[in-house]
């Protein structure tokens, strides 16, 4: 039966999060912003919505384990699931805004989230308010750089949806939020569920399987582009969901209710292979072939997510 919630919670936060992107976008265009600053920022903040309401939902459950592990889950899952599938198919192309911008940005905050559990074991108001400052900064100086540059976040926004009603919008608004409050609900109620039944802690289950449940929709995206060989898979979506999950997920979750840390592991296991996956990247993107991730790397990343599932759940 868990199993059941945890699936049905995941289709809700896909459908809700569909339905928030699309009524904040439509909404933005009736206040006259910019393509550039909608992809940027309203986009982005609502793709990230589903894993917001999932940490949110747990860390008010007194599920800390299962806010904190989601976030760390999926940016190990972004990076040895869905990259490593998506080199696989089709080799990954790499701008220099990777390593000048992006990448730095995804490692200190990394560093960062580090820090600040290992200092209280708590992720506090003031350490919640500081990653999402961070996000604000870097959110400023990435729009201010990528003006009057064709850039990847405005493809991201359609078009059509200048031309939506205000009916339009605020039902989709309703399906959105309806959606994502019962889809966050029965995930962290199935995840709980699962971990008692199967006799694993809360955190195995959230690194693993809650994560890989919310990295499916990138996953989706990316093997599709694959697929289709179009040149706009940017690890770039993927390095900044990964940004937004520590500095907008868990920034605003500790925000509304600090997140302890009950397991250990999270901060001596899981979070350094967080680190590890998001490090790997450079000397994967300079050797031996320069600005590229291919198949053999694609095959490496993956291989190494494989083992890290397997051993969350031997060695828990």
């Amino acid at each position: 039966m868990s199993v059941l919630w945890i699936v049905l919670g995941l289709i809700l936060l896909v459908v809700g999060g569909e339905f928030l992107v699309r009524s904040s976008v439509a909404l933005s265009f009736k206040f006259n912003i910019s393509k550039l600053v909608i992809g940027m920022t309203v986009v982005s903040f609502a793709t990230s919505a589903p894993e917001l309401l999932v940490s949110l939902q747990a860390a008010l459950d007194g599920s800390p384990d299962i806010a904190l592990g989601n976030v760390i889950g999926s940016n190990i899952a972004n990076i040895g699931l869905v990259l490593g599938i998506t080199a696989i198919i089709a080799p990954l192309t790499i701008s220099s805004d990777f390593y000048k911008l992006n990448w730095p940005m995804m490692m200190f905050l990394s560093i960062l989230l580090y820090f600040f559990l290992k200092s209280g074991e708590v992720l506090s108001f003031i350490e919640g308010l500081i990653l999402f400052v961070s996000l604000i900064i870097f959110l400023i100086v990435l729009i201010k750089k990528s003006r009057g540059t064709n850039s990847d976040a405005i493809e991201e926004v359609d078009d059509t949806l200048q031309k939506t009603s205000n009916f339009k919008i605020i039902v989709w608004l309703l399906i959105g939020g309806s959606a994502l409050y019962f889809g966050s609900s029965w995930l962290v109620f199935g995840a709980k569920e699962m971990a008692q039944s199967y006799g694993v802690s809360e955190r195995v289950i959230s690194v693993t399987m809650v994560a890989i449940g919310t990295s499916v929709p990138e996953l989706a995206a990316s093997v599709i582009a694959a697929v289709k060989q179009e040149k706009a898979i940017s690890l770039g979506n993927l390095i900044g969901s990964n940004i937004f999950n520590i500095s907008s997920v868990l920034g605003l979750t500790a925000m509304i209710q600090p997140i302890n840390l009950v397991n250990p592991k999270l901060l001596t296991n899981d979070i350094f292979w967080m680190i590890g996956f998001s490090a790997i990247l450079i000397p994967f993107m300079l050797l031996p072939k320069k600005f590229e991730i291919g198949r053999l790397k694609g095959f490496i990343i993956l291989g190494a997510y494989i083992f890290f599932v397997y051993s969350a759940f031997s060695a828990d």
